[in-house]
């Protein structure tokens, strides 16, 4: 049975544990595809479909797979499930899938998704699975979009541009500049920027949570019951 409440497995993915943030973990595709917001939007559901359906299976065999066969299973699996998401982006979002190239191949030796088969999927039914998988797909496909709106809005001063290529039509115009004449920043664009990018998302994590640690402890102090003096002047009689 699962040692963690619904609340926690959802805390854990978004904040507490988040795979990109806290666990740093699937960097190569993290930093390399985020020099847009529709980059980090595909790789991110990618790896979001990923997750659950491998954390769903897992589970569901884990109770008949042995040991010494476990991981090469796990990979397995998640390797099918990353070729039926590359298949789907071929066949819908096929300009994109030639963008992200390497990159969604490359989902199969992502340590959050193994970690979380190897971790989670494989100690736990398949619901507290399938959401830890949802959740932790989800807290990494934020990160990705934080990262990606970053680097197109200092690297190129544009947001949203070419959503079409994952939306369709209806998201042609989507794309926006918020300065006409802003000077483009190649640092963001380029890997260096990412590294950056990603430096201050983590600070601005860590920052929140001590703040939030500084508040509980001094929420939590006791207050010390002491004799106040009362100072009397004048006559009393």
């Amino acid at each position: 049975m699962s040692t963690k409440t619904s609340s926690e497995i959802i805390r854990d993915g978004l904040w507490t544990n988040n795979p990109a943030l806290v666990q740093v973990l699937g960097l190569c595709p993290l930093l390399a595809v985020t020099s847009t917001v529709v980059n980090a939007i595909g790789l991110g559901l990618a790896t979001l479909l990923v997750l659950m359906g491998s954390n769903l299976s897992v589970s569901l065999i884990r109770n008949f797979v042995s040991d010494s066969v476990r991981l090469p299973a796990f990979v397995m699996i998640i390797a099918s499930f990353v070729t039926c998401a590359e298949l789907l982006m071929q066949a819908f979002t096929y300009e994109l899938y030639q963008i992200l190239g390497i990159f969604i191949p490359l989902i199969v030796t992502n340590c959050a998704i193994l970690g979380r088969a190897d971790a989670f999927a494989s100690k736990n039914p398949p619901l507290p699975a399938l959401l830890d998988g949802f959740m932790m797909g989800l807290g990494f496909l934020i990160v990705l979009i934080a990262l990606g709106a970053i680097r197109e809005l200092v690297g190129q001063g544009t947001l949203f541009t070419d959503m079409d290529l994952l939306l369709g039509p209806v998201a042609s115009d989507w794309g926006f500049r918020p300065l006409e004449s802003y000077p483009d920043v190649l640092f963001m664009v380029l890997p260096p920027g990412a590294f950056v990018g990603l430096g201050l998302l983590i600070a601005l994590k860590n920052g929140i949570d001590n703040r939030i640690k500084a508040r509980r402890a001094l929420a939590s102090q006791p207050v010390e019951a002491g004799s106040k003096r009362v100072r009397v002047t004048g006559h009393v009689s």
